[in-house]
């Protein structure tokens, strides 16, 4: 018989998928596991000149290498549920084993869920979506429906969800330059049109009002239907915390221009000083404001446990909630939810434990209050740290981060570094970055692939590295030689 070319080859997949990058997982990511793989094998790990990969590339606490340990109350509640005789038939033994609120939060969510190795609602357990409520209401000020909150595999799936059904094709969306690639890839495979706005390096990364406004203006040139806005607070990956007067700016120009706000808050937890600009959600801002723009501006914002000082990303648990939606268009999202049939029960786990933690005066509550300050303040510290060594490495600048776990330094990149990275096919952060990794196993992302205003290059770098004075020690040695190789 002939031989016949595959059905499938890339002239005949679907070709929004060519268009899709995703910088995280990306070329870096690939050799950074090749490079682990070597290291892994004795006959080859000593052939680099290293003798371990810092995964400093995506936010994953709990990854081997950075080694956060999950805190003990999640492990202990979780544990029970995936097997429940331990509470049902060997009571005695684990009243030895686990204090007794542990004991009662796993069977009072055992009476709610059942097996966890079941289907649950479409929108996530009813009893768990009732506590995310409550934690809104009691952070915001302001009711929240369960029946408007949607639990989710990480909130990366409820932005590509809520994404494919508020925009058609060729309907443009407002993202912050530099941005978490999540959204130009969800934007690219839906045939989306992507309207940066960027924000300003030289004002801690701030957003600009009128920055905004000539974004709109230049999609209304172009015949772009402005349909969504895109705002994550704190940022990612710069950092940066917006002030209460920002987002009742932003909150106007979408009531004023017809825009469904999408906020980004999965980093609320994360705010290294509250006392100077603590979290406020979009949802509070837009419920405090006059109320023809508080009962209009549609909004759907999004939560994570995959951050927070949780960490608990292959969990997979998250949750968004809609507001001022209307109920037509409600009822596609809960169609389009029951499609998946149901989120991760173990990640609605997870949301749970993270809106209604242990309470002060509960057997857990001390351990847990000492693990998660400490976490916190690991995070904060290194992230100061390394934001204080970055700044003084010749060419480099670096602005302090107010939260989330990653910064964003600027590197004054040479001509020279330039000419060679477009000898090698690459932008000059990208060959920055690969040269890295190749030197000193650090595998850190190209600021190319979050976005940057154009003739500037940068890096993101996760601040969960434990080994802050060693990885800082490795990036300078190199930057030093690479800058002198390229002066």
């Amino acid at each position: 018989m002939p031989s016949r070319a595959p059905a499938l080859n890339l002239k005949t997949i679907n070709p929004a998928v060519l268009d899709v990058h995703y910088a995280v997982r990306g070329e870096l990511a690939l050799k950074a596991d090749k490079y682990t793989q070597i290291l892994a094998d004795p006959k080859e790990k000593n052939s680099l000149p290293f003798d371990h990969v810092v995964t400093a590339n995506i936010g994953n606490p709990q990854q081997r290498g950075l080694n956060q340990v999950p805190l003990t109350y999640w492990r202990q509640v979780i544990s029970l549920l995936e097997n429940p005789p331990l509470f049902e038939e060997h009571l005695d033994v684990i009243k030895q084993i686990y204090p007794e609120d542990v004991i009662e939060r796993a069977k009072s969510l055992h009476q709610e869920i059942g097996s966890v190795g079941a289907y649950t609602h479409s929108k996530g357990v009813l009893a768990i979506r009732k506590r995310v409520a409550k934690f809104i209401e009691e952070r915001d000020g302001f009711p929240a429906d369960p029946e408007s909150i949607y639990l989710t595999a990480g909130a990366s799936a409820g932005v590509s969800s809520t994404l494919s059904i508020a925009l058609q094709e060729g309907d443009g969306c407002m993202i912050p330059i530099p941005q978490y690639p999540l959204y130009t890839a969800t934007l690219a495979y839906l045939n989306a049109k992507p309207i940066p706005y960027y924000l300003s390096e030289a004002n801690d990364w701030s957003m600009d009002h009128e920055t905004l406004l000539k974004a709109v203006e230049e999609a209304k040139k172009k015949n772009i239907p402005v349909k969504a806005l895109v705002i994550i607070n704190p940022g990612n990956p710069t950092g940066a915390c917006l002030s209460h007067e920002a987002m009742e700016a932003v909150v106007r120009l979408c009531y004023e221009e017809g825009i469904v706000l999408m906020a980004d808050e999965v980093y609320q937890t994360n705010i290294y000083d509250p006392s100077h600009r603590p979290f406020v959600s979009f949802k509070k801002v837009l419920k405090g404001m006059p109320k023809e723009i508080a009962d209009t501006v549609e909004l759907i914002s999004f939560h994570s446990i995959s951050k927070g000082v949780s960490g608990e990303c292959g969990r997979r648990g998250g949750y968004f909630e809609c507001v001022n939606i209307s109920d037509e268009v409600m009822e596609q999202v809960y169609k389009m939810a029951s499609v998946t049939l149901c989120p991760p029960v173990s990640g609605q786990v997870g949301v749970d434990l993270m809106v209604s933690p242990p309470k002060q005066g509960e057997p857990s509550y001390e351990k847990w209050k000492q693990e998660t300050s400490l976490i916190h303040e690991n995070l904060k510290e290194r992230s100061y740290l390394m934001a204080e060594h970055f700044n003084k490495m010749p060419g480099v600048s670096c602005n302090p981060a107010e939260g989330a776990m990653y910064l964003f330094p600027k590197i004054q990149m040479p001509q020279k570094a330039i000419d060679e990275a477009k000898k090698r096919g690459k932008e000059a952060d990208v060959m920055y970055a690969l040269d890295l990794l190749d030197a000193t196993g650090i595998c850190a992302v190209a600021g190319s692939g979050f976005g940057q205003e154009p003739g500037t290059y940068h890096l993101r770098v996760t601040a969960l590295c434990p080994e802050t004075a060693e990885f800082v020690g490795r990036f300078e040695k190199f930057h030093r030689e690479f800058m002198e190789k390229y002066k």
